[in-house]
């Protein structure tokens, strides 16, 4: 009886994250908040960092692609969520849908990796601070850098097959603010036990290797810390460790709830919130976390305000 409910779908409906109206306002308000927050941050830092000849090293360098890839998959996720906030018509169309899932998989997976090379630039200059230059080489950057778009583009490819291996549905509402892959396999009427499997396999394969090396980096990383025999030393370097590893946290944490366990443990409504963490409020935060808060780029933003100011006086 409920295959004769089957039939392939032409768009999807997405609920978003409450189907209460009364809350769609506050709901829109404050998303649009962090997103222009999230803009603002991401592609400012991103500009600095390209602008500023002072800022032309190995961390600004992932830091700058952290910038763009946030910017980007948020911009994925975000204005479609706030659309659907106040709008009736809630419909993506199957490519919609598709292209969506895709391109946050891509930039999702892309940031993944990209946390655990700039855990290893971090266990490189503060273990190594002699040879940091010669060993964090631009050509070692950029083939870092490549490999985690490349590795980003391929997992997302297999994502993207696991979606398109489903031929039918028993309904086209999608319990989520966004084109995600649980969800989405949730509504199959098909067997898709090993699209799962593959999905968990994927997913935590990518997480071992990236958690390991992060940690492993933090580990070399405190052993050298707690060797500092200045104590204002040693307060500055916990305190910049703490908040890289606070947002490294948050951000896998959240994956691990998510995409890490088993299907029959999986709850929609828990799941969209815990997705809003690593979607919405973590690229807001990663400028404040990885860059506001530096020297470096606080004088670099001084330097170019400075130089548009007096740029002005002496146009003016």
């Amino acid at each position: 009886m409920e295959k004769e409910n089957c039939s392939t779908v032409s768009e999807f409906i997405l609920l978003g994250l409450s189907d209460l109206p009364e809350l769609s306002v506050i709901f829109f308000l404050v998303f649009l908040l962090i997103y222009g927050v999230t803009v603002m941050g991401n592609l400012g830092m991103f500009t600095v960092i390209q602008i500023s000849s002072q800022l032309h090293t190995p961390m600004y360098f992932f830091l700058s692609h952290l910038s763009l890839v946030d910017f980007c998959y948020s911009t994925i996720i975000v204005p479609k969520m706030l659309a659907n906030t106040l709008s009736k018509d809630k419909t993506i169309s199957f490519l919609g849908c598709i292209v969506q899932l895709y391109l946050f998989c891509t930039y999702a997976i892309t940031e993944d990796f990209l946390l655990a090379m700039m855990a290893y630039d971090r266990f490189v200059a503060i273990c190594n601070p002699l040879l940091y230059m010669i060993i964090m080489s631009q050509k070692l950057c950029m083939g870092l850098v490549s490999a985690c778009y490349l590795c980003g583009a391929v997992c997302s490819l297999i994502h993207i097959f696991l979606a398109l291996d489903t031929p039918s549905y028993r309904s086209k509402v999608i319990n989520h603010f966004f084109c995600d892959l649980p969800p989405l396999l949730s509504l199959a009427c098909s067997d898709v036990s090993m699209n799962e499997l593959l999905l968990f396999i994927v997913a935590t394969s990518n997480e071992i290797i990236i958690i390991t090396i992060i940690l492993t980096s933090y580990i070399f990383i405190l052993i050298t810390i707690l060797r500092i025999h200045s104590a204002e030393g040693r307060r500055k370097a916990f305190s910049t460790c703490a908040s890289h590893f606070t947002a490294i946290i948050i951000f896998h944490g959240t994956i691990l709830f998510i995409y890490c366990r088993p299907s029959s443990d999986y709850s929609m409504e828990t799941d969209k919130v815990a997705t809003v963490f690593y979607t919405v409020v973590i690229p807001m935060l990663n400028p404040l976390i990885y860059s506001l808060r530096n020297k470096d780029v606080k004088a670099a933003l001084r330097k170019m305000v400075g130089f548009k100011l007096l740029s002005g006086g002496l146009i003016s």
